[in-house]
Formats: C-alpha cells, sequence, structure tokens
C-alpha cells in the first residue's frame, strides 16, 4: 500500500518496498507504507501465519504513562499499599473488577517509582475510581511530576462513539496496552468539532479474505489492501506524536495509528502478514463492523502513492470521535 501525497509533503516520500519469498508459498506480498508524521514504514512478510487464539489485543498489557498524576476517590491507600512496579499496581487495579460482566471498582491506578524522587514514598499504589473514566481528573503533568498513571476499562466500559454520515460505530478503546494514545483520543472527545478529521482512503476485503476476515488461501494479500484510512488531524490543533505502543496482530476491527498518527486505519481483515508494527489503540465492536465495510464500498479513485496502487475515496468522509451519553 501507499502512502498518502500532498503537496506539502511530497519532498518526504521514501519508498520501502521489500519482497519476503516463503519457502512453502510461491507468492509474494507487499505490506502496507502510510502516509503519517513520521517517515517510518512497516513492511510485513508472506510467511504462511497459523492463528494463536491467545493473541488477542489487551492481553498482557499493563501500562500508563509516567509524569502524570490522576485524582479521584482512593479505593486502596498507596500510603498502606506498595508494591515493586507500575505494572503490578496496574494489575492489582485490573483485579477489582468484578468477574467479566461486572463494574470495576478500580478504573485508575498511580504508582511512585523512582526511588531518588519518590524518597519515603517509592512503591505506593493508589487505587482509583474515576466519577468519569471518559474525562479523567488530572492532577498534574510534566517532568517535575514524581508519578506514573493509568487507566483501565472493564469488559463493557471505555467504550466510544466514530461518528460518521454513514452510521456510528462503536469502539473499545484500550489504555492499558496504548495509555498514550488513548490519553489523547480522549482529548478529542472535548472537542466541539473535528473539522479536517475524515476518512479519505477505502479499500475493501476484494478476493483475499472471507466475511470473518481471514486470508483466502492462494489469494494474494492485495491490493486491495481491506482497510479504510484516516486522519485526526483537525485544523486549529497542534497534533504531538504518538510513542510507538503495544503492537500486536492486526485484526479485523483493529484501530491503528499508521507510524505515530494522526493518520490511522480501521482493518477489515486479520493481517498476519503486517507482523507487529502498529500500534493499536483500539477495536471496533464486531457488530458495527458493517459500517465500516459500507465506507469501504464507497466510490473511489485508483492512485498510485510511491509506486504502489491505493484506491482514494472520491468524496472524504467527515468523523468525529464522541462520546457515548450517560445513563440516566
Amino acid at each position: 500500500m501507499g502512502r498518502r501525497q500532498t503537496d506539502s509533503d511530497l519532498h518526504r516520500f521514501t519508498l520501502f518496498l521489500i519482497a519476503a519469498i516463503s519457502c512453502c508459498m510461491a507468492y509474494y506480498s507487499f505490506s502496507v507504507s502510510l502516509k503519517g508524521n513520521s517517515d517510518t514504514i512497516f513492511v510485513g512478510s508472506s510467511e504462511s501465519w497459523r492463528g494463536n487464539e491467545e493473541e488477542r489485543e489487551g492481553d498482557g498489557c499493563c501500562g500508563g504513562v509516567e509524569h502524570l498524576e490522576l485524582w479521584g476517590d482512593a479505593m486502596k491507600w498507596g500510603s498502606d499499599f506498595k508494591l515493586n512496579s507500575s505494572e503490578e499496581c496496574c494489575r492489582a487495579c485490573k483485579e477489582m473488577c468484578e468477574g467479566d460482566n461486572g463494574p470495576c471498582l478500580c478504573d485508575s491506578w498511580v504508582f511512585c517509582g523512582n526511588k531518588q524522587d519518590c524518597g519515603s514514598r517509592f512503591g505506593e499504589c493508589w487505587l482509583k475510581k474515576q466519577k468519569d473514566a471518559l474525562d479523567p481528573d488530572w492532577r498534574d503533568s510534566g517532568d517535575k511530576v514524581i508519578w506514573t498513571s493509568g487507566l483501565v476499562f472493564g469488559k463493557g466500559e471505555g467504550i466510544i462513539k466514530l461518528k460518521t454520515e454513514h452510521g456510528i460505530v462503536n469502539v473499545k478503546l484500550f489504555p492499558d496496552c496504548a495509555p498514550h494514545s488513548v490519553y489523547f483520543i480522549l482529548e478529542l472527545l472535548s472537542l466541539q468539532h473535528c473539522a479536517g478529521c475524515q476518512f479519505y482512503r477505502a479499500e475493501s476485503r476484494g478476493n483475499s479474505w472471507d466475511l470473518q476476515g481471514n486470508h483466502i488461501e492462494h489469494a494474494p494479500y492485495g491490493p486491495p489492501y481491506a482497510l479504510i484510512q484516516g486522519t485526526v488531524d483537525a485544523y486549529g490543533t497542534v497534533f504531538k506524536d504518538i510513542p510507538q505502543e503495544a503492537c500486536p496482530t492486526i485484526r479485523r476491527g483493529s484501530i491503528a495509528w499508521v507510524g505515530s498518527g494522526p493518520d490511522f486505519f480501521i482493518s477489515l481483515a486479520n493481517h498476519h502478514e503486517w507482523k507487529k508494527a502498529y500500534t493499536v489503540f483500539g477495536q471496533v465492536l464486531p457488530e458495527d463492523m458493517e459500517i465500516v465495510e459500507k465506507i469501504s464500498q464507497l466510490p473511489t479513485i485508483p492512485d498510485v502513492w510511491s509506486n504502489v496502487k491505493v484506491a482514494v475515496l472520491e468524496r472524504p468522509v467527515p468523523l468525529r470521535f464522541i462520546r457515548m451519553r450517560k445513563s440516566p
């Protein structure tokens, strides 16, 4: 796939095209090169892959943001609860979720992990409950803040909406795997408008992936590449590059950054051939994938970005992240 070209950044485009030949396969697979703020282009392989159901988005992650202190009602006081790492503190918060369907008694945590800076507070793990987890109470941030903080969303929690003229897509966020990414998305929820935020590229599953997003044996890996691509580079805002975070296998419904953002894509297929190259910060709920499929079928214009054939929407689709309405 290709990187979107604009007049302002044509000089930055570099082609990274690598063909890998599998010993048991006779065809090539070319990966994605996608436009973003970073010049990094990740390239997948054509090796055959057998899925492991135990490897899912969100499994095994427990991270937060350094130099950030979240406020909130204390469920467990850090002065009486000390642990060895921020990951242990995060997992202690997760353990306070009541089963698979119950609410989480803890949805945020704060840890002091720098022995020199924390002094007697070293190891303190504060487990907290936000009044509104989608609008967390930021106490302080900056290099002088000694705390590391994170959010935890239980099952059915941390769901926001991606609004388009073709329907609303519900998205589950992954703050434990991509905390910096999720904090940025939460900031977008406060915007009254997101002018400039849009989907500009749409490519269907074609004849390469089935309805469940599984690759069809002996079919090419594109084009088309089974994704819709857009940007959240809102006019009038300054975007700060997102650091690379957890990069699990891209699956049907995965929402991931192109490089360090602000461009992103939603995958219509399980792209095991891309390996683990993209920061995944959310997942479209399965029942809403039909809307993503609808957008992928909109009229497009063929184009070539960095020698890669792509499909650009004839008319970009405006988008906006919004929060779910609070229950009365």
